[in-house]
């Protein structure tokens, strides 16, 4: 069935505002997929800030060029559906190859991530890079290791007063050190 002028130009906008709002994008060919499939990677992927969308490929296309991102026409063949992250792609990437392994009715396409197109296998590299979560936790430690120590040294000399003083008293006594 044909849709209407104006449903295009609604799916236009709604992908350029997907665009507009993402890092980057992961391309899958989903033939096969049950409705139930689908909701089910749309949760997961809703956990991590990301969104999973059917596309139609040359509304697609016309909005990848207006937003001014490259367009991926060799990706965008057949039945292309496409996870959009916000702000968390290898998050995103993660979640979509974990549940490639349960389903093989999904297929990995390629993506398109900091304006460059990447292949399957650079997905897969770009999964395995920490998430945001993770890099931000590994900042606040680098950032708490260094107090910590500055912690301890400070400790240990404040101890080592503490040390000379109560020798001092105990060798001259507690009347003549006042």
């Amino acid at each position: 069935m044909a849709i209407t002028r104006e449903r295009k130009e609604e799916l236009v906008a709604l992908y350029g505002d997907l665009l507009n709002n993402t890092n980057g994008f992961v391309v899958t060919e989903y033939r096969g997929l049950t409705v139930a499939n689908v909701s089910e990677l749309r949760a997961k992927l809703r956990e991590v800030s990301g969104q999973y969308v059917i596309t139609k490929n040359t509304l697609f296309m016309l909005a990848l060029r207006d937003a001014g991102w490259p367009v991926p026409e060799e990706l965008l063949v057949g039945p292309v559906g496409v996870a959009f992250s916000e702000g968390n792609f290898p998050a995103v990437a993660k979640v979509m190859l974990e549940y490639l392994k349960t389903n093989e009715k999904l297929v990995l396409k390629g993506g398109v991530m900091a304006g460059d197109i990447v292949s399957p296998k650079q997905v897969e590299a770009i999964s395995n890079l920490p998430t945001l979560d993770e890099l931000r936790s590994q900042l606040a430690g680098l950032v708490v290791q260094p107090a910590t120590g500055l912690v301890s040294v400070l400790n240990g000399a404040t101890a080592q007063v503490v040390n000379v003083l109560q020798a001092y008293v105990k060798e001259h006594g507690e009347g003549e050190a006042a």
